[in-house]
């Protein structure tokens, strides 16, 4: 089903925290697979059956995968590497996520958490401007100190629209994540039917963030988007060269609006890195 005029963006080119990016509860947790994509793959469905004196269902998971397995460039105490796309930048295969880590009871707890990971193995960080009214950036920003920023790969998330706003955005996370240069800045949440337009205007946000580019302040730029597999191909269409593009991926993503089979082959044709949630 393809998402009709009722699927705009209200309130012109601004974005932010006030009313644009509601976090929708969730209401139940049926099943939850942890898939990490860095490359092409494609599901073919799922199988639940019930075995005799098993208290837990067999999951079989089906994939249409026929790609070649992509190549592990490196290994950091156990955890593999891989090329992010065409960027030539090494990742981890996890990350850690930017909004969690805003919600602990104190700043100490978050950045044990981030240091942990970074120890471990793990340098892909997320965030975003919009998480936790900033609080999410302002510890990692803490947690990046004493040359942890070094060893981490910092994305964060844009979500103005226009490209006063953005330049805002950009500002403010250079500030609290404490660095001279983001590594990843991808545009926010693009589920909306307008929102490639909106970003692409005379007074679009890419111009701030391209501007910003330029001036150091970015090396790769991206965009996510967790709605509809026509919206992302809507912003793949632009004439820009994308440098990643972030999705949701998981073991139903084949039954419905399936971003696998729609939009990973495109993503993978033009060596534009791909990073889920």
């Amino acid at each position: 089903m393809t998402a009709g005029n009722d699927n705009r963006r209200e309130g012109g080119l601004t974005g932010g925290a006030a009313g644009l990016f509601v976090r929708r509860p969730v209401l139940a947790i049926v099943l939850s697979i942890l898939v990490v994509v860095a490359g092409a793959a494609a599901f073919g469905g799922v199988e639940v059956r019930e075995l005799p004196n098993v208290d837990q269902p067999v999951i079989t998971i089906r994939t249409n995968y026929t790609g070649a397995t992509p190549e592990t460039v490196d290994n950091v105490n156990g955890m593999p590497y891989r090329l992010l796309g065409s960027t030539g930048a090494k990742v981890s295969l996890l990350g850690v996520g930017g909004y969690h880590i805003g919600v602990q009871a104190s700043a100490e707890e978050s950045i044990r958490i981030i240091r942990t990971a970074i120890d471990e193995g793990v340098n892909f960080l997320d965030n975003a401007w919009e998480y936790n009214q900033g609080r999410s950036e302002e510890r990692m920003g803490l947690a990046l100190a004493d040359g942890y920023r070094k060893k981490a790969f910092v994305m964060t998330k844009v979500c103005g629209r226009d490209a006063k706003t953005a330049a805002t955005n950009i500002d403010d996370s250079l500030r609290r994540l404490k660095t001279d240069v983001i590594d990843l800045l991808q545009f926010h949440e693009i589920n909306y039917d307008n929102d490639p337009d909106l970003i692409f205007a005379k007074e679009g946000a890419i111009h701030a963030v391209l501007k910003a580019k330029e001036a150091g302040k970015i090396r790769f730029i991206g965009f996510t988007g967790h709605k509809s597999p026509h919206i992302h191909l809507k912003m793949l269409g632009k004439d820009y060269p994308w440098d990643t593009a972030q999705m949701p991926l998981n073991v139903m993503d084949a039954h419905y609006r399936s971003f696998a089979q729609q939009v990973v082959p495109v993503l993978v044709q033009r060596k534009i890195g791909v990073d889920r949630n």
